[in-house]
């Protein structure tokens, strides 16, 4: 008996199983106690079948008929519940990755951090994923990577059960399920009450959340500008104070983000939050050094109409080029630099290039751009002067260039700012409504 007063419960492994079991039961009952499915039968929620893509049906009577849950989940719930039209439409159900593939052939396991299946139709892309579990919760089928110092998960294939799917997700209006079997709304997080107070409340403790994924830093922004939602109490406080997360985010996802934030129809809404909440520096830090430091209402003037102008176009359905509003982003740091080389004996084209290499470079460093993005928005540049000088040798040269029509645009929106008078911008206006004949009258008048 005296010897086993003195046994080490740490070293001794059926002890510590027991506590590895004990504590993971304790765990789940918490867990179940703590929530409270709420189910909504047909006729007392608006997500109809009309509403959903034929392909999503498609994949969801399917897996129900291989034996297996079928959710519509995400935002394509959210969006329909909201009156709005849906962009994709995502399903969640049970089967394995490997499963959904021998089901759908015309599909395709993507991801390393998030393994998914996407099912491919002709001009959409159903994405499918398993259902999973929290990945610090302790579990015998978990394939999770945590970084030991900064908490963020970087590899996340833990499968689990609706539920713990549900409280894996990011935000409580984003956790709702539609599910294909009983045509019923399945709600764990009490989404549909945030959903109805117009609140963006993330899921679980907000400190632990944002660490596990900073990314989910910039989602709640971009949400609360979309949905034009006000950030929940926690969920705002824990965001001020984590920006530095955002750090330790390769900068191929921060532009992925990036393409969400500014080109989903509401950049005007995003680029005030992201003022607001003092976001704005860790995707584009010179810009609002430059901001900051000389207050320049004109650039200030000139990034809201690009903003304004890039929601325009979108609503109307019109391509957008993402070099055109990071070209304009940039700008006051490139107009900043030219200031201090004014009276230096140096050739400006020549100076101009290094200048714009050297932004782009430091821009790279806190947000990746694509190389033809980067050209594309060097090129603007460059036009911008040229189409100022209007050098009667290089007019045609410049007339026919790639990027003219971006150039010209973004002149537009700069004598709109008042930076540059109209005269210039008019010219250029006249020239492309005239026919060849007249045009060399024109540029034989300069």
């Amino acid at each position: 008996m005296l010897k086993c007063a003195h046994l080490n419960l740490r070293d001794d492994p059926l002890p510590k199983r027991i506590i590895h079991w004990a504590t993971r039961w304790f765990r789940r009952t918490k867990k179940i106690t703590k929530t409270s499915r709420d189910v909504i039968a047909r006729p007392d929620h608006t997500v109809s079948r009309d509403a959903i893509s034929q392909n999503a049906l498609k994949v969801m009577y399917r897996l129900k008929d291989a034996g297996y849950a079928a959710f519509l989940v995400g935002g394509g719930v959210r969006d329909i519940l909201l009156g709005r039209q849906p962009k994709d439409f995502d399903v969640a159900t049970d089967a394995h990755p490997e499963a959904i593939r021998e089901l759908f052939r015309n599909s395709r396991i993507i991801g390393r951090r998030f393994r998914l299946v996407h099912v491919f139709y002709d001009g959409e892309i159903i994405e499918v994923s398993t259902f999973r579990a929290n990945a610090t919760e302790p579990t015998t089928r978990t394939q999770t990577q945590i970084h030991a110092e900064t908490g963020m998960i970087f590899r996340d294939n833990t499968y689990g059960t609706v539920e713990e799917d549900a409280w894996r997700r990011d935000f409580t209006v984003n956790a709702l399920y539609y599910n294909i079997a009983d045509f019923s709304l399945v709600d764990y997080t009490r989404g549909l009450t945030d959903l109805k107070h117009r609140l963006i409340r993330i899921i679980g403790d907000p400190v632990q959340r944002y660490h596990e994924d900073p990314v989910r830093l910039l989602r709640a922004i971009r949400f609360a500008a979309k949905l034009d939602f006000t950030l929940e109490k926690e969920t705002e406080i824990a965001l001020k104070a984590l920006p530095h997360l955002l750090q330790h985010v390769p900068t191929s996802r921060l532009f992925d983000e990036c393409l969400k934030l500014f080109f989903e129809g509401n950049a005007f809404a995003t680029y005030q939050k992201l003022l607001h909440y003092h976001y704005l520096g860790a995707l584009f830090p010179q810009t609002l050094q430059v901001l900051h430091l000389h207050k320049n209402k004109v650039h200030e003037k000139l990034i809201h109409l690009a903003m304004k102008a890039t929601d325009e176009r979108l609503r109307a359905d019109n391509s957008v080029n993402p070099a055109f509003l990071l070209a304009v982003l940039l700008w006051p740091v490139l107009q900043q630099e030219l200031t201090k080389m004014k009276n230096k004996k140096v050739k400006f084209y020549l100076r101009l290039h290094q200048l714009m290499s050297d932004i782009i470079h430091r821009q790279v460093e806190a947000m990746m751009i694509p190389k033809r993005l980067q050209f594309a928005i060097q090129a603007i540049w460059v036009l911008q002067f040229q189409l100022q000088k209007r050098r009667q040798s290089r007019i045609l040269n410049v007339f026919h260039h790639r990027y003219f029509r971006a150039a010209f645009d973004f002149m537009g929106l700069r004598v709109q700012a008042n930076e540059i008078s109209s005269t210039e911008y008019e010219w250029w206006r006249q020239l492309q409504l005239m026919d060849t004949e007249k045009q060399e009258a024109m540029i034989a008048e300069l």
